[in-house]
């Protein structure tokens, strides 16, 4: 087990119910994107021994834990997340020895590994879904497989055994004359839905699991984990298939039905999570297992996240990246500071007892917060603010995840043409919405993507100004596989690093805090302010400690809370202002007038 070169939290002090407390809950976690973090061989995407190179860097930032997006074999289709071989790393990414490799040196210097799964759907290039293209074969079950629509030509437009849509674009059933059936992918076409109905094909995912913890990996996180149960009438029939007894939804703007209820939060997924657990993570330790959960409510996360039930250590929620869409993700609304606070106090709320919380605004499929809810325009805007998202997140009860360049205030991409695009959801989106279906004009569309694409979060790591930002060498061969963000001349670790009023230098503060502070790792959270406009407020609180936070997530100054103010009444002194995005003395001049400035964030000790 990894050694880390933190305190413990004190059993005094209740984290997710179990006890002792799990090593986890004072932790911080650290994505990686492998194919955009470091370039080690100069063909322009990341690799294994790119991330090994840098491991000095995430020990001096502090983190615990670096979690990987895939790196498995894999044709590429959605950026490794449709895997060809779960026991066999990509050649872009170099090799199992390379992986051997980098487990050692982040174990030397206290990190934990843990490897992103993806085990709702495999590549259509696996050898699981290319034998049951046959239906004499013994994996002939282990997908979706389902005939043409009756009266209806195999293959021909309307076909399909039902309506829905895949979340990226077209149908989501896809015919294969080989079987001569169609087969189910919630997401592209090249990623088939394993049947986790069928026992067999349970079997073989924890098989591979045990195989990778057994090699010494920390654990996974498991992506979009909650859509593996799918909701089927008593025959194993889907909703609005062909004598189905459960109706399907209407059909929607895009020409097809949603998936999504009957396919989230399915009616097995507590029983088959228990049953992972107990296959491959019962008698471990050291590990940490975290589920990407679409269509869980807080209150199913407490239920999934609390040790008494035996399923995940914790989950990621999407209700609060989702504030700022409304109905399709590509119809954007202005972003609201209550929304943002309601959504977050329902996920930190349903874990007042039991489970744990993620937290999390940036990763591989979400933009850069500095960027969506923040401002980028000018340099003191954009420390300002990502500062700011940054404290609100990290002071939260509950597991931080930084994604890379999150701690240097990277931004969006700012992409203005659709060619600068690689996204797969990006591309198949403009053609269903724009020249298909006509329900999006180009230049909304743009503007969304610009806005809430994926490919903002997946531009090169901007190590320092060199001509492709340190993330490959200025003379390689080969550009990086998407552009580099050109304001890394300005933004990049080097100009960071040493700059104590860097957003960098404030995450190592952040991080630091959690490590040592049992109040701000697992400490009662209360929420103040809960109608303010401006301002989101709490406390953390445990026995006699009490530590108070408050945010400013506008450009504008705002007026302390009616009862934030109340708690300050006697006076604060710089003693006290454990951090500011500001400095203590602004802070307390701040306070002192009744006020916080625009991206004003301040941690108080009561």
């Amino acid at each position: 087990m990894t050694n880390f070169n933190r305190s413990t939290l004190p059993d005094s002090v209740r984290s997710n119910g179990a006890t002792p407390n799990p090593w986890w809950a004072n932790a911080v976690v650290y994505q990686i994107y492998p194919r955009s973090f470091q370039d080690s061989n100069g063909d322009g995407i990341g690799d294994l021994k790119g991330i090994t190179s840098r491991l000095d860097y995430l020990a001096d930032l502090g983190v615990d834990v670096l979690w990987l997006s895939p790196v498995y074999k894999s044709p590429q289709d959605d950026n490794g997340y449709d895997i060809s071989d779960y026991q066999d790393i990509d050649p872009l990414f170099g090799t199992l020895e390379d992986m051997d490799e980098l487990l050692a040196e982040a174990h030397k210097r206290g990190l934990k590994i843990v490897m992103d799964l993806v085990v709702n759907h495999t590549s259509d290039e696996h050898a699981w879904f290319q034998a049951s293209r046959d239906k004499n074969d013994p994996h002939a079950d282990w997908y979706w497989w389902r005939p043409a629509k009756p009266g209806h030509e195999p293959g021909a437009p309307g076909a399909e055994p039902n309506q829905w849509g895949s979340y990226f674009g077209g149908s989501a059933w896809e015919y294969d004359p080989k079987r001569g059936e169609y087969f189910f992918h919630q997401y592209s076409k090249k990623q088939p839905d394993l049947n986790w109905e069928n026992p067999e094909v349970r079997k073989a995912v924890y098989k591979m699991m045990n195989w990778w913890m057994d090699r010494g990996i920390d654990g996974f996180r498991m992506d979009v984990i909650t859509q593996i149960s799918k909701t089927v009438d008593k025959n194993g029939r889907l909703p609005g298939e062909d004598g189905s007894e459960i109706a399907d939804l209407p059909v929607g703007e895009e020409g097809y039905s949603s998936p999504f209820p009957f396919c989230s939060n399915g009616p097995r997924l507590d029983e088959f999570l228990a049953e992972m657990r107990r296959e491959v993570f019962e008698g471990r330790e050291g590990y940490i297992n975290v589920g990407e959960a679409p269509g869980v409510t807080p209150d199913r996360n407490e239920f999934i996240t609390d040790p008494a039930h035996k399923e995940l250590d914790m989950l990621f929620l999407f209700d609060h990246v989702g504030i700022d869409q409304e109905g399709s993700k590509w119809n954007t609304v202005p972003f609201e500071v209550k929304n943002l606070r309601a959504s977050l106090a329902a996920q930190q709320e349903a874990v007042r007892n039991a489970g744990w919380a993620s937290l999390f605004f940036c990763n591989h499929d979400q933009p850069r917060v500095v960027s969506r809810w923040g401002n980028d325009s000018d340099r003191g805007s954009r420390e300002l603010s990502a500062k700011a998202f940054g404290m609100l997140l990290h002071m939260h009860r509950g597991t931080p995840y930084i994604y890379e360049g999150e701690e240097l205030g990277m931004t969006n991409a700012h992409f203005t043409k659709l060619e600068q695009y690689r996204d797969l959801e990006a591309l198949n989106g403009y053609r269903q919405r724009v020249e298909e279906a006509k329900c999006q004009s180009s230049e909304s569309m743009m503007a969304a993507l610009a806005l809430i694409g994926r490919d903002n979060a997946r531009t090169p790591m901007q190590w320092d100004a060199s001509k492709y930002a340190g993330f490959t060498a200025p003379d390689a061969p080969v550009e990086p596989w998407i552009s580099v963000n050109p304001n890394h001349v300005e933004i990049n670790a080097a100009e960071e690093f040493d700059d104590p009023e860097s957003v960098y230098t404030f995450y190592k503060k952040l991080i630091a805090m959690r490590h040592n502070s049992a109040t701000i790792a697992a400490g009662e959270w209360h929420l103040l302010a809960a109608d303010d406009e401006q301002v989101y407020a709490f406390t953390r609180v445990d026995g006699d400690d009490t530590i108070l936070v408050a945010v400013n997530l506008t450009d504008r100054s705002a007026a302390l809370p009616s009862d934030v103010a109340e708690l300050l009444s006697d006076g604060v002194n710089e003693s006290q202002v454990l951090l500011s995005t500001y400095d203590a003395m602004h802070s307390v001049k701040s306070i002192a007038h009744g006020e916080l400035a625009r991206w004003e964030g301040v941690v108080i000790q009561l």
